[in-house]
C-alpha cells in the first residue's frame, strides 16, 4: 500500500500566493488553491483553521517578500523616493498582486495600508534628517508619498502611462519637497 503524499504548510502557502498572484482574491477559496496542488481540499484545512487563518499566512508571507525583497533595494540613495519607486516598480511588475494586495476590497486593503504605513514610519525614522520630524508631519509625508506614488503605480500597472525612472524620482522628491514645505499637516482623515 503506497504512503499518502504529505502536503505541508509552505506548499499550501505557495499555492495559495499563485492563485492570488495570477488571478486575484477572488478566486482565492480552498478547491481552487487545491486544484493549484492537484490534492483535495482537506490538507488545508488539516494545516489551517480556516481560509481565513491561510489568508493571514498568505499576507504575511507577501509583507515579509515586500519588506525583504521589494521595499529596500536601493535605487537612488534616498529611502524615501527609493520605497516610492520600488512600490511602483512591484506595481508595474507584479500587476495582479498588487492589485490584489492593494486594491481589491477582499485582499490586503487596510491591513497592507498599515503594513506599508509602518515600514514607511519606521524608514523615516532611520533617516538622520527626518529624526526631528514631528508626528503629524512623518504622517503627511507618508500621505502625501503614498497618494502619488499609488496614483502612478495604478496608472503605470493599468497601461495608462509610463513615465521613465527618472521622471517618476522627479516627481516623488517634487510631492516629498512640497510636504516638508507646508505649514500645514495633511489630515486625510
Amino acid at each position: 500500500m503506497a504512503r499518502k503524499k504529505t502536503i505541508t504548510r509552505d506548499q499550501i502557502l505557495d499555492a495559495a500566493y499563485a492563485v492570488v498572484s495570477t488571478e486575484g482574491f477572488s478566486r482565492f477559496t480552498a478547491r481552487n488553491i487545491a486544484a493549484k496542488m492537484n490534492c483535495s481540499t482537506q490538507p488545508i484545512y488539516l494545516e489551517f483553521q480556516n481560509m481565513e487563518d491561510l489568508k493571514q499566512a498568505l499576507l504575511k508571507k507577501v509583507y515579509d517578500y515586500l519588506a525583504e525583497d521589494i521595499f529596500p533595494v536601493e535605487q537612488t540613495g534616498d529611502k524615501i523616493v527609493d520605497i516610492a519607486l520600488n512600490y511602483i516598480k512591484f506595481a508595474t511588475k507584479e500587476r495582479r498582486l498588487y492589485r490584489a494586495m492593494y486594491l481589491e476590497e477582499y485582499g490586503g486593503g487596510q491591513e497592507m495600508q498599515e503594513f506599508s504605513y509602518h515600514y514607511f514610519k519606521d524608514l523615516v525614522r532611520s533617516e538622520e534628517k527626518f529624526q526631528k520630524l514631528p508626528e503629524d508631519e512623518v504622517e503627511s509625508l507618508h500621505t502625501g508619498t503614498w497618494i502619488v506614488a499609488t496614483g502612478i503605480a495604478a496608472l503605470m500597472s493599468s497601461g495608462i502611462i509610463s513615465p521613465s525612472d527618472d521622471q517618476i524620482v522627479r516627481l516623488i522628491k517634487e510631492t516629498i519637497d512640497g510636504i516638508l514645505d507646508r505649514k500645514e499637516p495633511i489630515d486625510m482623515s
